[in-house]
């Protein structure tokens, strides 16, 4: 039988992976349109759609990786996924948004969602404390979704400052059916892209001698976070405040309590003991004092944004570091 050398199955890995990342933001894209094409079309509000459509919708790629990965029984890269991609969204995709535009917001505009994040982050560290999310509790960090998307809707907690600020869709949808074409498209693309990804990330850390969960936390991660950061940095060429942080504050969200939850209802997640300690509280840290930092000063400059990628790119090597 042939053999294949490591370097020939590190080079079809990432060539796996990098197919999969383009699928992904492709896919996402897609699914992101269309669902703000139906959204607006059923008459929902922009600030609604804003909010809580593009921010889940921006986070479909890390939910069909995670959910992927833990039937395939590599549940590191789910929970890596999720975490890693955090700490991009913060560091990477904000702190890059804040080097070409300031980023500010009134706290009182914020604390809601900030808090409801931070809520979040702390039933992330419990579950995985406890070593593995079940069914049950799945479902319940899944009605606290839905919930509080619920109440998000009824009380308009995150303040978009102009709603022609908002990017408009990429593809020329101009009815239901493109819509769900589109959307349909899309799905699958998502699908097949994070079949690709997870299977590539796995052979890649297996070539190069590095944990799933590491891979999970970095590579793909940050390949799954590409969507916000597109998103963000087009929300910042209009000046679109409220769209940059509603994106990122409800993305995180979003990752930890449909994500996860999904991916627990469907199969219970067990959790890598690699990721139970830096990994863990540097995402638990970077949320906490994004959070403080937006309800005391409520601003993010170039200074500080380049300070956050730097201290982005220091996460990511210490992964491999260590």
């Amino acid at each position: 039988m042939f053999e294949l050398t490591t370097y020939e199955l590190f080079v079809l890995s990432a060539g796996a992976m990098a197919f999969g990342l383009f699928l992904l933001i492709k896919g996402g894209d897609w699914t992101v349109d269309a669902a703000v094409f139906v959204a607006e079309r059923t008459g929902l509000s922009p600030l609604f759609i804003g909010a809580t459509i593009i921010s889940f919708g921006t986070s479909v790629p890390e939910l069909f990786t995670s959910v992927n990965a833990n039937l395939s029984g590599f549940p590191g890269i789910s929970l890596g996924n999720v975490l890693g991609s955090n700490v991009a969204n913060i560091l990477l995709v904000l702190g890059a948004t804040a080097f070409v535009f300031n980023v500010s917001a009134k706290p009182k505009d914020l604390w809601k969602d900030l808090a409801m994040m931070l809520v979040s982050t702390g039933i992330l560290a419990y579950g995985m404390m406890l070593g593995s999310f079940s069914l049950v509790f799945g479902l319940i960090m899944f009605g606290i979704l839905v919930a509080f998307v619920f109440y998000q809707y009824k009380t308009d907690s995150i303040q978009v400052e102009d709603d022609d600020d908002e990017e408009g869709s990429g593809l020329a949808i101009t009815t239901m059916t493109g819509a769900a074409l589109v959307l349909l498209t899309g799905l699958a693309a998502l699908a097949v892209g994070a079949e690709l990804l997870v299977q590539g990330a796995v052979q890649t850390g297996t070539a190069i001698g590095v944990p799933e969960a590491v891979i999970g936390m970095t590579v793909v991660a940050f390949g799954t976070s590409l969507p916000e950061l597109s998103t963000c940095i087009a929300a910042a060429r209009k000046q679109s405040v409220g769209l940059i942080l509603g994106n990122i504050i409800g993305s995180n969200t979003f990752n930890i309590m449909s994500i996860i939850a999904l991916t627990a209802i469907i199969k219970p997640l067990d959790v890598d003991p690699v990721l139970l300690g830096f990994e863990l509280w540097a995402t638990v840290a970077v949320a906490v004092v994004f959070s403080l930092w937006m309800l005391t000063v409520g601003k993010l400059t170039k200074p500080l944004g380049t300070a956050m990628m730097a201290g982005y790119v220091v996460f990511i090597a210490y992964q491999y570091l260590q």
